[in-house]
């Protein structure tokens, strides 16, 4: 199935970007990590990367593309791809760029400082949900220099672990001392050498206040200070002396900070002597040269005492708790429960595996009689928009998955087109890419419908809360054998409870039972999902 290339987000301050070259060409074969073309932002000339396989369909003929805009389009060869550009001319609303974070003014007199010495970096709008951004690593000290396309931080979001570049070439002059640092807030400062920093500070920290969010910043000596001795950029990077750390991917950093190892102390095994997660989960300590037997009567003394751990909250943990609060006591939710009998089903999978290049999980049938019940009640694959509801044509089937972090909702674009196996390679690739952090955006937004799936965990039944923006998400139960009576018998038969969670506002009560029974129909008889 094509996908869409949108002009990325490349500044904080990027409404537009300007096609300086098109690497690639139509009916071109590329890889997610070819450069298919180079931006001109208003800071910068970039590299754009497709993130996904396959054969180069259509490049803009456009030279200045908004942020958001249809960069390109990749896919299968020969394939029609007409829908997504009618799709797309059809939604202007989604397709405009996301708000570019500006660079905030404040609405006092005070006088801008000169932006020729100095450069402030604010932290950028990184997903549609984030709000703040957690340094999980600066790369950068103050008094380094630094190019345009360095990377000078990783910062989690809410949704994954991101790499921010300075967009001008200078000096580090400073580095905010917060963890955790507001959209548009002062992150760091790249100018000349011995540049007064304050004027900066004060200006673009009355900005942040005037918008509601964090004052002004005051550099302590140790931020505003020269970078001459050796330290440690943030619990798990090491520098080790000036310009030079410990190379290592924020996945296996994070994998390493969770099991309390020295990053140090690891071998990479990466690009460059790239520390990656596999080097992390093998990483076998030195056996300690101090002798068991403290720890253990410390153990025993402390055994019978209260105690606790406090767990600070991830960008992710965050905003699912505000999003689903919001959604929990916003959207008025009613809840209807259905039983369906899989042996049907069971067989049908059987059947199908055993010529399948993936294998098709139970789940992989839900998301497809899912989609194909959709199309039969769109008023269920909707939206409430406040003042209207918003129905869609297409169909962008998301399936929460569990991470440490939080919960993840990878989406299966245009469901209702794919096969069944289709849907499994996919389902697979996603599941692993969001285990692993490295989801792009593009492959977990724009859900219409989700489904949260616990049966696997042999959970007879429960309820989910919607997620937003949809109007309803399925519960999935696990498959049990169960006695039934059929035509006066009892007859065991195996048995998956679902539970339909809907927005009152936008769904009914029939209407909600209906796309259930649809659902149930699809899954009983799974072969009707194939005419």
């Amino acid at each position: 199935m094509a996908e869409i290339v949108r002009m990325p987000l490349l500044s904080d301050t990027m409404k537009e970007g300007v096609i300086a070259a098109w690497h690639k060409k139509v009916g071109d074969k590329v890889q997610s990590d070819d450069v298919i073309a180079e931006v001109e932002t208003d800071k910068a000339t970039m590299e754009v990367m497709p993130y996904v396989d396959g054969t180069l369909l259509y490049t803009s003929d456009k030279k200045a593309i908004p942020v958001n805009g249809i960069m390109a389009i990749i896919g299968e060869e020969g394939e029609d791809i007409s829908a997504l550009l009618a799709e797309d001319k059809a939604a202007p609303a989604e397709a405009e760029a996301a708000p570019a974070t500006e660079q905030q003014k404040p609405s006092t007199n005070m006088e801008r400082p000169d932006e020729s010495a100095a450069t402030v970096i604010q932290m950028p709008l990184l997903s549609d949900t984030m709000k703040v951004g957690k340094i999980a690593a600066w790369l950068k000290n103050v008094g380094d220099q630094v190019a345009s396309d360095d990377v000078i931080a990783e910062v989690e979001t809410d949704k994954a672990t991101m790499e921010v570049m300075p967009y001008v070439d200078g000096t580090v002059l400073y580095l905010s001392e917060s963890k955790e640092i507001p959209v548009n807030g002062i992150m760091a400062i790249v100018g000349k050498p011995g540049t007064d920093i304050q004027p900066y500070l004060a200006y673009y920290g009355a900005a942040q206040s005037a918008d509601g969010g964090a004052k002004s910043e005051t550099p302590t000596p140790a931020a505003a200070s020269q970078a001459s001795e050796p330290q440690a950029t943030n619990d798990n990077t090491a520098i080790v002396n000036e310009n030079e750390r410990v190379k290592i991917s924020p996945l296996a950093r994070k994998i390493a900070k969770e099991k309390g190892i020295d990053i140090r102390t690891i071998k990479g095994s990466g690009d460059g002597g790239r520390i990656v997660k596999a080097d992390v989960e093998n990483y076998k300590a030195a056996p300690a040269a101090s002798s068991s037997k403290a720890p253990a009567a410390a153990m025993s003394v402390s055994s019978a005492e209260e105690s606790y751990t406090d767990m600070p909250l991830s960008q992710m943990r965050s905003v699912i708790a505000r999003r689903l609060s919001e959604s929990k006591f916003t959207a008025p939710h009613f809840y209807l429960k259905i039983s369906v009998k899989m042996d049907a089903a069971m067989e049908a999978r059987n059947a199908m595996n055993k010529i399948s290049a993936s294998k098709i999980s139970f789940n992989d049938l839900v998301i497809k009689a899912c989609a194909m019940a959709l199309q039969r009640h769109p008023e269920v694959n909707s939206s409430w928009m406040g003042d209207f509801v918003r129905t869609y044509s297409h169909i962008h089937i998301g399936t929460a998955v569990a991470i440490p972090e939080g919960l993840i909702v990878p989406v299966i674009k245009f469901a209702n087109q794919k096969s069944l196996a289709t849907i499994a390679e996919e389902s697979k690739e996603l599941v692993k890419k969001a285990k692993d952090k490295k989801l792009q955006p593009q492959e977990f937004t724009g859900n219409t419908f989700t489904i949260s799936n616990l049966g696997m965990m042999d959970i007879d039944e429960f309820t989910a809360i919607i997620n937003p923006p949809d109007a309803c998400i399925l519960a999935v139960g696990k498959i049990e054998p169960t006695p039934v009576v059929e035509d006066g018998a009892v007859v065991v038969r195996h048995i998956m409870k679902l539970s339909l969670s809907c927005d009152h506002r936008v769904v009914d009560g029939a209407v909600g039972a209906a796309f259930l029974q649809t659902l149930k129909s699809f899954l009983e008889q799974p072969a009707t999902m194939l005419v």
